[in-house]
């Protein structure tokens, strides 16, 4: 089993910065990725970033490409959301999700933390 606590979330004003952290516990070594999602209210769940937990590659949105930056600590089992140049279509719901090796979904996420940026 594998457990992810997001944390980081909060109030920001339009082109301000925040930093989402996801802790990872358990069963690290049976980890292929770490993704971010976000939902805003009244749309869909939408896929933001990833990272693979050994080689650190990453890919992103394009809403955020330029903007946002994933990263892991694997000292700490930490995946980071860098958020930059925020704008209130980022407002939402940010979950980080884990992937098992031999799963092609995402099996294990948290409960989210919130993310409004003010205009």
């Amino acid at each position: 089993q594998v457990q992810v606590v997001e944390s980081g979330g909060g109030l920001v004003q339009a082109g301000g910065s925040l930093r989402l952290s996801c802790a990872v516990s358990g069963r690290t070594d049976t980890i292929y990725n770490i993704a971010w999602f976000r939902q805003a209210p009244e749309k869909e769940h939408e896929f933001v970033a990833a990272i693979t937990w050994s080689g650190g590659s990453t890919t992103y949105a394009d809403s955020v490409k330029g903007r946002f930056t994933i990263s892991r600590d694997n000292v700490k089992n930490t995946v980071y959301l860098q958020m930059n140049t925020l704008n209130s279509e980022d407002t939402a719901v940010y979950s980080c999700a884990a992937k098992h090796r031999f799963s092609a979904n995402y099996g294990y996420w948290g409960q989210g933390t919130q993310v409004t940026v003010s205009s």
